[in-house]
């Protein structure tokens, strides 16, 4: 309720200065996390999550307000993307919100104060509830996978898991990562740098993918025994929008994305044979597309557009829908409902 009557004023506001204030004003928010043991907590990668709704990359770019997030309701929530160096990012304007349409254009371009400033923050928070920490490479960087190494040995001992972002549209060439011979040499490296200390590591992959590029990634997490992959980023296609901002660059995100990103769910659900968690992002709105991702494949799932429209209280509202849907549909757990479509 109190965010129905602040949005007005929100929306009023350019869109990266409204989420700014957001940001301030979650820092004063308490930071209670989910506790285990209700009727949603899941096992994915050897963790145990309160439930399976999660916060995605993007919008705690920093690692600022994690517990304060936590304490909204997420069952987990996933900070950055984190580059090794400080980069201000694309020029501005770069965030736009499509109301209309209830999505979001976005070409930030890893705007964040770097790996080190991100690490002495998240080390002095106390160690509570699930917190992954996405990665990236910098814009300038001549060799991205030593980005990733860098990235991956500051912040990996501080994270819950590791996500290794290789599919944002917003920095040139990153996408390309995803080919094949130039993803097992990252995952290796990535893993390499962890060490046996290293947290479970998911990847995240774009929507906008081929069929030989998702067995070829399928096989590759496969055998490097990922923790996940997370299905799906942000999109480069435009599906018909109403919005004066249709034209905008970068990457689109909320209600448009829906069919798009679940149809990759079910793309990689089908690749790996059920043998790998994945987890469910890209136009999740409501109770009913969280529980449609889950029995599609998802063994968790993340939102974010969402909340930009309906506030943090999406969390809770989500997962009391997914816990009477789970109980309408005779399932005695989250576990036991994936991808039983």
């Amino acid at each position: 309720m109190l965010y129905r009557l602040a949005r007005p004023a929100l929306f009023s506001l350019d869109a990266e200065r409204a989420h700014g204030l957001a940001i301030a004003a979650l820092k004063a928010m308490p930071g209670i996390p989910a506790a285990l043991g209700g009727p949603l907590e899941t096992r994915v990668a050897d963790l145990y999550f309160p439930n399976p709704v999660g916060l995605a990359a993007g919008f705690d770019k920093d690692g600022e307000v994690p517990d304060a997030l936590l304490g909204q309701g997420f069952g987990f929530v996933e900070v950055g993307s984190i580059t090794p160096r400080p980069q201000v990012g694309n020029p501005k304007p770069r965030l736009f919100r499509l109301a209309e349409d209830g999505a979001v254009i976005n070409r930030m371009g890893f705007n964040n104060g770097g790996a080190a400033a991100a690490a002495a923050r998240l080390a002095a928070r106390e160690r509570r509830g699930i917190v992954g920490i996405n990665i990236g490479a910098n814009k300038d960087s001549a060799d991205r996978i030593a980005d990733y190494v860098q990235a991956t040995r500051v912040l990996a001992p501080l994270a819950t898991y590791l996500a290794v972002n290789i599919s944002s549209p917003n920095t040139p060439g990153l996408r390309a990562l995803q080919d094949e011979s130039a993803l097992a040499a990252l995952l290796d490296a990535v893993m390499a740098a962890g060490g046996d200390a290293c947290p479970p590591v998911f990847l995240k992959v774009a929507p906008d993918l081929e069929p030989a590029d998702i067995d070829a990634i399928a096989r590759i997490a496969l055998d490097r025994k990922l923790g996940a992959l997370i299905v799906s980023n942000t999109t480069i296609s435009r599906p018909r929008l109403r919005s004066r901002h249709a034209g905008e660059a970068g990457g689109l995100s909320g209600v448009p994305l829906k069919e798009l990103a679940l149809e990759r769910l079910r793309d990689f659900r089908a690749a790996t044979g059920g043998a790998l968690p994945l987890v469910g992002v890209g136009g999740i709105a409501t109770a009913e597309d969280a529980w449609q991702r889950i029995r599609a494949g998802a063994s968790l799932v993340q939102l974010y557009s969402a909340m930009v429209y309906e506030g943090p209280g999406i969390a809770r509202r989500m997962v009391r829908g997914l816990e009477a849907l789970m109980r309408c549909e005779g399932f005695a757990s989250v576990a036991e409902a994936v991808g039983s479509e």
